[in-house]
């Protein structure tokens, strides 16, 4: 008898604030802190961010075998995933009035639970908690439910948010854009003085948008776009000069590493730290041994012209090499127009653990120019 086929189904982090937005309605200009909730509660505050998620997670009921939902207890998600049938687990639990450090407890653990994207319900003030935990680590998604949405993390309406979200599950092709989390002072604000600060950025995904292509002779020049993806890479190297930069084999890889003006192996791996070459054409016993305890991101491509990202030439890469350093480590590069070129087939890991190749499975950011990344996605 044949084993069974693994299935991996995409796991959606929700985080509601169910005290977002509750002051709105009455003038409050806001709904931060204890005392304002209570006296929205006390007033007729209604509390929406429940039902505005329930907008977004319709537009994807269709897809419940598909999905599992990680959430935080009562009307902290667990509540609305119920609501509409979806499979939830619930990985946080708060006695029922919910504050600030409930937001980012509940964002650690969805980390820790290695979901695919964090869709969220709330208000700057919620978008700056997940992004103090979050930062730029994991795709999310917000639902605007809050009293001011200065943050560029949002949809515009719960009902685009689902529609983003449905094609995030079915694997389309999708634009991911740095968005900005921004707060304002409410005391002020209740002054009438509008104080905005930045307190940093979130991966968010959108339907795809492309730049103006690069044209040379009336087509698409390659090598520019190479030179664009390169650059991109050398800055975030210089970036983090601590960091062991594993180089994976292929021509996009190769094209990084002549930009940068360092030696490399078309065909092996080599691994560069603070941009000089330390190590050579390694082993893949000798790549898991160098980069043990070390922090440590891998530079990949699509191999093969099938989607290949794992087992096609770059076999040094070992599931132990893999498991150590984690998919959120994994970098990989390439154009728009080979992915395109797959269209909704998506990208292989083939590296001969069934297991690890159901984990690393789904949403997967893909670098595609200078500060240019999309969503796609490793089929399981």
């Amino acid at each position: 008898m044949s084993a069974p086929r693994l299935s991996r189904r995409f796991k959606l982090g929700l985080i509601i604030n169910p005290f977002a937005g509750i002051g709105g309605a009455l003038a409050l200009k806001g709904s931060d802190g204890s005392e304002v909730r209570k006296t929205a509660l006390d007033n007729g505050g209604e509390q929406l961010a429940m039902q505005k998620a329930a907008i977004a997670l319709s537009h994807c009921v269709a897809l419940r075998d598909q999905l599992t939902i990680v959430t935080g207890s009562g009307d902290m998600g667990e509540n609305t995933a119920r609501d509409l049938s979806f499979d939830y687990v619930v990985c946080h639990y708060n006695n029922g009035q919910t504050e600030a450090n409930d937001t980012q407890i509940l964002a650690t653990k969805l980390l820790a639970e290695n979901v695919d994207l964090i869709l969220f319900a709330g208000g700057d003030g919620t978008a700056r908690n997940i992004c103090s935990v979050v930062g730029m680590r994991l795709p999310v998604l917000g639902i605007p439910a809050g009293c001011k949405i200065h943050s560029g993390v949002y949809a515009i309406t719960p009902k685009s948010a689902g529609i983003v979200l449905q094609k995030v599950i079915k694997g389309e092709l999708l634009s991911l854009h740095s968005g900005e989390v921004r707060d304002i002072d409410e005391a002020l604000f209740r002054q009438g003085k509008v104080m905005s600060k930045h307190y940093g950025e979130m991966k968010v995904p959108s339907e795809l948008t492309y730049i103006q292509a690069v044209k040379m002779g009336g087509k698409e020049s390659d090598e520019l776009l190479l030179d664009a993806i390169s650059d991109y890479l050398i800055e975030i190297m210089q970036d983090e000069p601590d960091t062991l930069f594993v180089m994976g084999s292929g021509s996009t890889v190769d094209a990084i590493m002549q930009q940068a003006s360092l030696p490399n192996t078309l065909l092996g791996v080599d691994v560069v730290k603070n941009l000089e070459v330390v190590a050579k054409d390694l082993s893949a016993r000798e790549l898991l041994s160098i980069t043990a305890d070390k922090k440590t991101k891998l530079v990949a491509t699509i191999i093969g012209g099938q989607g290949h990202i794992l087992g096609r030439g770059n076999q040094q890469l070992s599931p132990a090499f893999i498991k150590q350093i984690g998919k959120s480590n994994i970098m990989l590069v390439a154009t728009k127009a080979k992915l395109h070129l797959l269209g909704d087939k998506g990208l292989i890991s083939d590296s001969s653990d069934a297991a690890l190749d159901l984990e690393l499975a789904g949403p997967i950011s893909v670098i595609t120019g200078y500060r240019d990344e999309v969503l796609y996605f490793i089929r399981d």
